[in-house]
């Protein structure tokens, strides 16, 4: 456990009825790529607040930190700990998985969980009336995902996740927003988290099967660029590839310092999206005090957005204690007759205790309205940060460039989505990126699939005639058959958006021409034929032309 605050009884209060001190509870993995973002500004927002006399004169903010150690076990234990301090609120944690378990804690104790990390869209469902996300949620960036499929003309992607809270219900979310798209998920590929290489190539090798190559990765930025080593070893990151990651992929970029050279060539052409926050000089001065900020004695590495989300946390909290003691609010805390412990039990459940004005505290957080360094602190009817928006990266070279930016306003504009916000809404037709060098040095749009490797042939049957060979005949060069019909029907197949393998099989002897009605009865009784045999096949269907 780490407290951080002030010590003594901090400025002189205007007021009797003001705390000297209040805590706050913290629970976030230390070491993990959110965490060492987290740590060291969440720990420089208290230092601020409590040197800020514009801001709860007269108490102190004091944070109780606690590791969950990326474990859901370790998480609930940890907050239960946290719960006996009598925090008045926490934030964290980054761990969607996490965040639903402790959200039943802070539930029946009444305090409010300010979650900077989880972006899993089913927390705010009403069945965690105190769970308060203060970043984006992936409803927002899945469809975002999805306009970039529509913008470039896929119908199917491959989703790669991890198979737990945040990824599931992202990629549900995501294949959702397909289908108002006319695309779908052909194919998904989830791995179980903490995989093992071994399993994760197994994995792609089975969606390599497939016929689509469109990859969306939504998986924990601690372990994600396993799925690209893995993935350049099977040659699935050259030409004709595209893959399309999520915000995990920037926070890890944006975390390693220097650039990492072997990294870097495992992402060429990726395509990414990362959270908008404006280029404020409020942003601009924070981050230029990073490396000078201590955190467990340390100076910091690793920044990332999530740093920017964390920060507003700490003083989205503030804000709404200030308010809270101006109107006059109180901090109490009392018994919950639910509580108690069992002959036995070491859980010391009889030392939570409820905070009463939990509920207060709730609605006053709900209606804080100000500016931040990740952009305009504000939440929806939905609970949710009002104006989501995502910047639309091209990784290339040592860096990534950025082509554009998505918002829930605007949707894909290469104008930054503050601009917008003054404007009408920017219309399906003006929307457009810069333009995206794919992996293979590529310029050109990958037309996202290939013929299938596991897939069945359409089989055509081609009547074998005497006369009228110009509208179709035998033909000794691929695909075996020629003329007018052959013609506009391989124009027609190389239209569509979606391969469909296939193959010509001529019925009849070339000396007299078949009867019509005897093709399509085989066609209606799926028959495979050649010449003059005919074999019962059932493997897949047989049309005519």
């Amino acid at each position: 456990m780490e407290v951080i605050g002030r010590t003594g009884n901090g400025n002189v209060s205007s007021s009797s009825s003001r705390p000297s001190s209040v805590k706050i509870g913290a629970l976030f993995t230390y070491d993990s790529v959110i965490g060492r973002a987290a740590g060291p500004a969440i720990a420089a927002a208290v230092d601020d607040v409590n040197s800020d006399p514009s801001i709860l004169p007269g108490t102190t903010l004091n944070f109780v930190i606690r590791d969950t150690n990326c474990s859901g076990f370790v998480g609930t234990m940890e907050a239960l700990q946290l719960m006996e301090n009598e925090v008045v609120a926490a934030i964290g944690p980054q761990s969607s998985g996490i965040a639903h378990v402790i959200s039943h804690v802070v539930n029946e104790l009444n305090v409010p969980l300010l979650s900077f990390g989880a972006t899993d869209p089913t927390l705010t469902s009403l069945q965690y009336p105190y769970f308060l996300r203060t970043t984006q949620s992936d409803y927002y960036q899945m469809h975002a995902v999805a306009d970039l499929v529509e913008y470039y003309g896929w119908r199917e992607v491959i989703a790669i996740f991890v198979d737990d809270d945040y990824g599931r219900n992202g990629i549900s979310v995501l294949g959702d927003a397909l289908s108002k798209k006319r695309a779908k998920i052909s194919y998904k590929a989830p791995f179980s988290p903490g995989a093992s290489r071994s399993a994760i190539n197994s994995l792609l090798v089975g969606a390599n099967l497939m016929e689509s190559r469109v990859f969306v990765v939504h998986v924990n930025p601690d372990t994600g660029l396993t799925i690209f080593s893995v993935a350049k070893s099977l040659g699935m990151t050259a030409g004709s590839y595209v893959w399309i990651a999520t915000d995990w992929l920037p926070s890890v970029l944006d975390s390693t310092e220097p650039v990492d050279i072997d990294t870097m060539n495992l992402l060429q052409g990726v395509v990414a999206l990362r959270h908008h926050t404006p280029d404020t000089d409020l942003k601009k001065n924070f981050i230029s005090r990073w490396k000078n900020l201590k955190y467990k004695e340390n100076s910091p590495s690793g920044f990332n957005s999530y740093a920017l989300y964390a920060y507003d946390s700490v003083w989205l909290v503030a804000h709404a204690l200030d308010a809270l003691l101006n109107e006059g609010g109180k901090f109490t805390f009392s018994n919950d007759p639910k509580l108690h412990d069992t002959n036995g039990s070491m859980l010391n459940l009889s030392s939570l205790r409820v905070f009463d004005g939990g509920q207060q505290f709730l609605q006053t957080l709900l209606r804080m309205n100000f500016t931040g360094l990740s952009g305009e602190i504000r939440f929806d009817a939905d609970k949710n940060l009002v104006n989501p928006a995502y910047d639309v990266l091209n990784i290339g070279g040592t860096g990534s460039r950025r082509i554009g930016y998505w918002s829930n306003y605007s949707g894909l504009s290469v104008v930054a989505p503050e601009i917008l916000y003054t404007k009408p809404p920017n219309s399906s037709s003006n929307r457009h990126l810069y333009s995206v060098i794919w992996p293979g040095e590529i310029t050109a749009t990958p037309r996202g699939w290939v013929f299938p490797n596991n897939g069945m042939p359409l089989r055509i049957a081609v009547p074998n005639r005497v006369s009228y060979n110009e509208f179709v005949a035998k033909d000794k060069s691929p695909p075996g058959v020629k003329g007018y019909c052959i013609d506009v029907f391989e124009a027609a197949v190389n239209l569509l958006p979606y391969p469909v393998p296939h193959n010509y099989i001529m019925y009849g002897n070339g000396k007299r021409n078949p009867i019509y009605n005897d093709i399509v009865q085989q066609v209606a009784l799926n028959v495979s034929f050649s010449l003059h045999q005919y074999l019962p096949q059932s493997s897949s269907g047989l049309t005519y032309i």
